[in-house]
């Protein structure tokens, strides 16, 4: 039960340590609760996570309003749960986690029971505290927002393919090679947390992207030993640096990269540090 609670609150916040937070405290809830009370744990669990989740997401919004530089997820390691407790890998990867930050607390809420764990409406309405014809009315409406900003996805060893070009491009400084794998749109976002030496604003633009990459190359690259892992069901790369490590990946789509997503704040990648035992991250 724990994967699927996790999955909940990770797709609903972006944020590991959040989620771990409030599984935390549905555990405390579980432990002083009259258990003869309660006909279906799963469900009672489910509910007290998603109020949780809600509640952070609502506390949470001003902290990232005065967010400095570029809020991206935490990645998350998936190596040995693909889909992250879930029924379907939806709403999972670093770039679609994003577009659900666009969506309101219960729109995300409703959206992540209904199509990542596929919970029914009627079950749905007595989390929310709404009537089912409401909650089909805010999937409804959140597929629409969704559809309406998502781009057509790549498969899964398209993008591990892109990421490993891209990688080639990038260490080589070779701004051409990047132009073309970027579509015209690309943004490139670091998320360093007002950390010295990280963007504090997207850059815009494959001319712009590409030039920026390849001109930091010399500075960036050498003496680095990237490590391939698996995070939010797609693979990404770990850089260690002098400085600290970065999490790198892109998102993609049959028009080429049009996100380049890098995680420098130190205190995000904390969590995926602890899943793999890395001691080189420390």
């Amino acid at each position: 039960m724990r994967p699927r609670l996790f999955g909940i609150a990770y797709r609903m916040l972006g944020s590991v340590t959040e989620a771990e937070d409030i599984l935390q405290e549905v555990w405390l809830r579980w432990q002083k609760t009259d258990r003869e009370t309660i006909e279906n744990p799963p469900a009672f669990l489910a509910l007290i996570t998603t109020r949780l989740a809600i509640n952070v997401i609502q506390s949470a919004r001003s902290r990232r309003e005065s967010y400095i530089g570029p809020w991206l997820p935490e990645p998350v390691d998936t190596s040995l749960d693909p889909t992250l407790g879930a029924e379907r890998g939806e709403a999972l990867e670093l770039a679609f986690l994003l577009l659900l930050e666009r969506l309101t607390p219960t729109e995300r809420a409703a959206y992540v029971l209904r199509e990542a764990f596929v919970y029914p409406y009627p079950q749905i309405a007595e989390i929310l505290q709404l009537s089912p014809v409401n909650v089909r009315q805010l999937v409804s409406r959140a597929r629409k927002h969704l559809t309406a900003a998502r781009r057509e996805s790549i498969d899964r060893s398209e993008h591990r393919r892109l990421l490993k070009v891209f990688l080639t491009a990038a260490e080589t400084g070779n701004i051409a090679a990047l132009e073309d794998l970027f579509a015209a749109d690309v943004v490139s976002s670091s998320d360093g947390g007002g950390m010295r030496g990280s963007a504090r604003f997207p850059i815009l633009g494959g001319d712009r992207v590409a030039r920026f990459i390849g001109t930091y190359a010399p500075r960036y690259w050498p003496g680095t030993d990237i490590r391939w892992v698996e995070a939010n069901g797609r693979a990404g790369v770990l850089v260690p640096r002098s400085r600290g490590v970065t999490f790198l990946t892109i998102d993609a789509s049959p028009e080429g990269i049009h996100h380049v997503l890098w995680v420098v704040n130190p205190a995000k990648l904390n969590a995926f540090e602890r899943s793999r035992g890395e001691p080189w991250l420390r």
